[in-house]
Parts: C-alpha cells; structure tokens; sequence
C-alpha cells in the first residue's frame, strides 16, 4: 500500500465552505494542501462551473504553479503537457491544464493521452473540469476536488465517487454561493463608513454573515433589508471589471471574488435577513446573517443555519 493510502485509507470525503474572497480561497487552498496533499499523488482532478474559483484554490494549493489559462490573457503556448520532453533536469514536475479551454485547440483524445503519459512518467497532473475528460480516460484522480456552493474534497477508490457525481453536487449548488455573494455586496452598500472598514466576511448556508469586531454596529436590520430588497427589484447589471472590483448597475464597488456574482441583482433568489444580531463574547464580535434562495431550501428563521442534514 502506498503512503497516501495508509495516511488516508479512511478519507471518505470533507466538505468546506466555499470562500467568495480571493486572499480567503488561497488560504482554503493552502490549508488542503497541507491536509490532504501527498507527494504520491500525481492525478488531481478540480470539477466546478467556470466563475466557481477554482484557478484561485489550484494557486492556494500549489504556489508558484503557471496555469495555462491565465484570466489576463496571457496563454502559455504550446501547451506545455502537449511538449513533454522525455528526460533532462529542466523537465516540469507539475502541468496544469484546463480541459474546457484546451478542447478549443486540442482534440480531447490527445489531452487524455498527454495527461497519462505525464503521470506515466512520474509527473503531477492537475485538471480542471476532470468530469469532461474522465470518460475518455477512464481513470479516477487520485485526489478529487468540487467547488459549488461548498468545497468537497474526496479520495476515490474504485468504487467512486465518479467525477460526474461530485459535478452534479457542485453544479447545483454554485448558484446559491454566486447569489449570497451579490446579496453580500449589495449590503455593504448601506453600511456606514465606520462599520465598513471593519466588516469582516464570513459563510453559512444558502447566505452570508458579516461580522463585526467590538462596539455594537449602527445598523437597522428591517431598513437594511428594505434598501436591498429595492435595489434588486431594479434587476441592475453586475458585471467584472478588474480582479478588485465590479459594476454594479453604473456603481463601481470594491470586490476580491469579482467573477463569482449573478449577472444582475434580479437573479438573487428570496432574499432575507434574520432580524437579530448574533453576539460571539469569545471573539467580542457582532454577526449580521443573510440568507437566499427559496423557502424549500431554507427557513426563514435561524434553526437551520449549516445543519449538517442539509447537504445529505
């Protein structure tokens, strides 16, 4: 048996929130590797929707890595997995590749040879969409990661999971994590300056929270969930601007996760605040909770933020 399995041989599969900040995803990546990574793995497989954030949690995992889909532009070319050469010192290590964006240039039978030539010769493979190459190579990743709504991270073994299961677990779920986020955004709107410099983000179910450190902020909650209720009834546009910010209607408003949001403010889904103020005496913090999507997915109240059952 290898080291991974007699380290893991128990792993069946751990679930994380899905950050929507980048600092946040790189530092989720940084703590999956330290857990889960081992040096024997040479297949890993990252399934989610484009805007999911998974070229963020591959550079968390894996600094320093160039991906092969840069989001500036700025392809690397040829490929380097397709211009493996066979020996010398210089030889990469690791390849990464985009599965979907490669198929633009490559048919899918080659990148499927490429990949398990690479891992036939003791290199490390990372792939995203893995789902769309795995019926092809009928090889299970050594690590699978998911990314939707929450990060699922598994370690097959013959019997599964497959790809595709992680995919439709994750695919269905990313929706909820792009309308928490605009709604998140959407709240900040009408913090006063001072609560808003020390607003921190945090995760629960099918929404968001805000914290505050220390005094009580001066927030209403019914007022506030009254102005963001009416800017989503304007359905305005959000849309990318820079790696920092976004558009929200003609508003230019700050944001570190700017490519995971709705393509306007009408698509957030049943949109609420719990009307409390959630107080932490350990951590001397205020917690603000918002919630989205319908009432068959959530209550309206707090009995059921992240009960475990939910994602069963």
């Amino acid at each position: 048996m290898s080291y991974s399995g007699r380290m893991q041989n128990s792993h069946y599969y751990t679930v994380f929130f899905a950050p929507r900040g980048r600092d946040r995803i790189y530092d989720l990546g940084m703590q999956l590797a330290q857990m889960y990574l081992s040096p024997y793995d040479k297949l890993i497989g990252i399934i989610g929707d484009s805007g999911s954030g998974k070229s963020m949690l591959i550079k968390g995992m894996f600094p320093g890595l160039e991906l092969t889909n840069d989001d500036n532009g700025v392809n690397i070319r040829p490929l380097p997995l397709l211009d493996q050469a066979d020996d010398g010192f210089f030889t990469a290590h690791t390849y990464h590749i985009d599965i979907r964006f490669e198929l633009a240039f490559t048919q899918i039978h080659a990148l499927s040879d490429a990949i398990l030539n690479a891992v036939q010769n003791g290199k490390r493979v990372i792939v995203e969409h893995f789902d769309m190459i795995y019926p092809y190579m009928k090889v299970n990743a050594n690590l699978l990661i998911g990314i939707g709504e929450e990060v699922i991270i598994t370690r097959p073994t013959v019997f599964g999971p497959k790809p595709q299961e992680i995919y439709n677990i994750v695919s269905k779920s990313v929706k909820y994590r792009r309308m928490a986020h605009s709604a998140e955004d959407l709240c900040e709107f009408f913090l006063e300056r001072p609560d808003l410099q020390r607003c921190r983000h945090g995760d629960v179910k099918h929404g968001f929270m805000l914290s505050f450190d220390g005094e009580h902020p001066k927030i209403n909650l019914n007022d506030l969930e009254t102005k963001v209720k009416e800017i989503i009834e304007q359905d305005l546009p959000i849309s990318y601007v820079n790696e920092g910010n976004i558009m929200i209607g003609n508003t230019l408003h700050p944001c570190t996760g700017p490519r995971t949001h709705v393509a306007s403010t009408g698509c957030i889904e049943n949109f609420r605040l719990i009307k409390r103020l959630y107080y932490d005496p350990i951590n001397n913090r205020y917690m603000l909770v918002g919630l989205v999507g319908t009432g068959a997915d959530r209550g309206d109240d707090d009995s059921d933020i992240n009960d475990i059952t939910m994602g069963c």
